[in-house]
């Protein structure tokens, strides 16, 4: 039985994602997303990098996502994103609001003061977790995720679109003790997008055509273009690929 209806501000990162996994154990019912368009692409509280993608990501979860939009400036982005929140619960009813925020007091604080303004309980399910064993089991649970910005000393342009497998990690956890940095990126160092995990049940994300731009010493990967790829086609095309002759 639910115990509480919620919607989740959504990126197509792996924090928001996983904080959708969480809560779903936790027997909330996720009836829609929220992801805010920011014309900043600096934004101080939103994520930014391909966020218009995350209407395939949406499709891929089967729940149902609503956007906003702001100029993306400082503090008065906060009464935008209120409004986004407050379109949301006028379509699909909710009483929390859930978020992937790990541990940064900038952002939980203004969410979580939005939240209270309008009536709603906020909900951080990933919060205060280990980032390194956080990082080690999204790969363990298959989670497939790239990333799609860098932006701090010791990353440079080849993690852009580099998927993060057991490799990568071991390479980030040295990377991040050298140059301390965030192992999960909670700092913005860099920002991922998901391409398949286990609540992508029927269909996966597949990057048709992206573009990277570097200005040497951080960089953006976009995605041009995506597409869904069924899951369970896929499976029966290897299954029979691989059936003896």
């Amino acid at each position: 039985m639910s115990v509480g209806r919620v919607a989740v501000l959504y990126t197509g990162g792996k924090d928001s994602t996983y904080a959708i996994e969480k809560l779903k154990e936790a027997n909330f019912k996720v009836t829609c997303l929220v992801s805010v368009i920011s014309e900043n692409p600096y934004s101080y509280m939103l994520h930014t990098p391909n966020i218009k993608t995350t209407e395939l990501s949406a499709t891929a979860l089967d729940i149902p996502i609503v956007y906003g939009r702001t100029k993306g400036e400082k503090e008065k982005e906060l009464s935008d994103i209120r409004d986004s929140i407050n379109e949301a619960r006028r379509r699909y009813p909710f009483e929390f609001l859930g978020s992937g925020g790990l541990c940064s007091e900038y952002q939980k604080s203004r969410l979580e003061k939005i939240a209270r303004e309008i009536g709603l309980t906020p909900l951080s399910p990933l919060w205060g977790i280990d980032q390194r064993r956080y990082m080690r089991n999204l790969v363990k649970k298959r989670y497939r995720f790239i990333l799609t910005a860098v932006s701090s000393a010791g990353l440079d342009e080849k993690w852009l679109g580099r998927t993060i497998d057991e490799e990568s990690i071991k390479q980030l956890e040295s990377l991040s003790d050298k140059y301390h940095f965030n192992p999960a990126f909670e700092g913005g160092e860099a920002e991922t997008f998901v391409l398949d995990c286990p609540l992508f049940r029927k269909s996966r994300l597949e990057i048709v055509e992206c573009e990277s731009e570097w200005d040497g010493s951080s960089g953006r990967l976009t995605i041009n273009e995506a597409r869904l790829v069924d899951k369970n086609a896929e499976r029966a095309e290897n299954v029979a690929a691989t059936a003896p002759g």
